[in-house]
């Protein structure tokens, strides 16, 4: 539940900080639920009162007579409630007051039945506090019905948990992607994906979360062979990628990535190539990266950064 939709717990990470995963996470949950576009409505901090109080995210069944067979909406509804945590944030026992009283507060305003709802919280941190409350303070049970999924049974009407870092990177590739600690296969699985399937535009946001969260391993994604033509080719689509070819190097050597990580040689700088420079440096102050980080990649200086990006 954010009363701010830039807001992000602080996990002692200024640049983590910035990172907007609250968009992100509302274009990975449709891309899961893709197949049943059709039927579902995706409604993105549905606002509850003319105060800040939203709702991560609403999922409406446009036609209740659809089956939702996917692993994580199996328990859907009429109006399914959808509270997510960012990586650098956790579950507590006051969120999960918090979100019943505000799905309280949606049935009412929205004259609903409480048989037509159900409540959901995705997240890759939880409080053993929260876990301990649910089974010995509200006398719940807890059954884990699928990878990562849980099923809370007790209440009045359904709730689930979902812990994205235990889901299948077979049937969640969108949720189980959705980090900050991706290792190599998992940044190449879902870049090889979002190239595949060629909706890199539709997905910017969540793209954007993942590499500026996992700059470092994306360093190292862009080094393997196997993996550098789809990469590229799904960073440049979104616009986060800049590139140009050095005089007399050879292609893998002159390729400079604009979103936070950088491959070649220093040589395309100091053989003509400056104004390139500049150009990456703009496009990564516009999409909000500290001015020491876009110096640093951008082989400028602190002063030169500052300069553009007073421009």
């Amino acid at each position: 539940m954010e009363t701010n939709s830039e807001s992000e717990s602080s996990s002692g990470d200024d640049t983590a900080d910035r990172i907007s995963w609250h968009p992100a996470f509302f274009e990975a949950i449709q891309m899961e639920l893709e197949e049943y576009s059709e039927s579902l409505q995706f409604i993105s901090e549905f606002q509850l009162s003319s105060e800040p109080l939203r709702i991560d995210v609403v999922i409406i069944k446009k036609t209740t007579d659809v089956p939702i067979k996917k692993n994580i909406a199996q328990i859907f509804r009429s109006d399914n409630i959808i509270e997510y945590k960012s990586p650098t944030d956790y579950v507590s026992v006051e969120n999960f007051y918090q979100v019943y009283a505000y799905a309280c507060l949606y049935i009412s305003q929205k004259k609903a039945s409480i048989n037509d709802l159900t409540l959901t919280f995705v997240a890759s941190h939880y409080s053993r506090k929260f876990f301990r409350h649910l089974q010995d303070g509200r006398g719940f049970s807890l059954e884990e019905r699928a990878a990562g999924i849980y099923t809370v049974e007790g209440d009045i009407f359904p709730i689930q948990i979902i812990d994205s870092r235990k889901l299948s990177a077979a049937e969640n590739i969108w949720l189980e992607g959705l980090d900050n600690a991706l290792d190599q296969q998992r940044m190449s699985r879902v870049t090889d994906e979002i190239a595949r399937q060629g909706k890199a535009a539709q997905i910017k946001a969540y793209l954007n979360a993942i590499v500026r969260a996992n700059a470092e391993i994306l360093r190292e994604v862009l080094k393997m062979s196997t993996s550098e033509l789809a990469l590229e080719k799904v960073l440049e689509e979104v616009g986060l990628i800049a590139k140009w070819e050095a005089r007399g190097e050879a292609r893998g050597k002159a390729q400079w990535l604009a979103v936070g990580e950088a491959r070649g040689e220093a040589k395309g700088l100091e053989r003509g190539e400056a104004s390139k420079a500049n150009e990456i440096a703009r496009n990564m102050l516009e999409s909000g990266f500290p001015k020491e980080q876009v110096a640093q990649l951008a082989g400028l200086s602190l002063e030169q950064v500052h300069a553009i990006s007073a421009s």
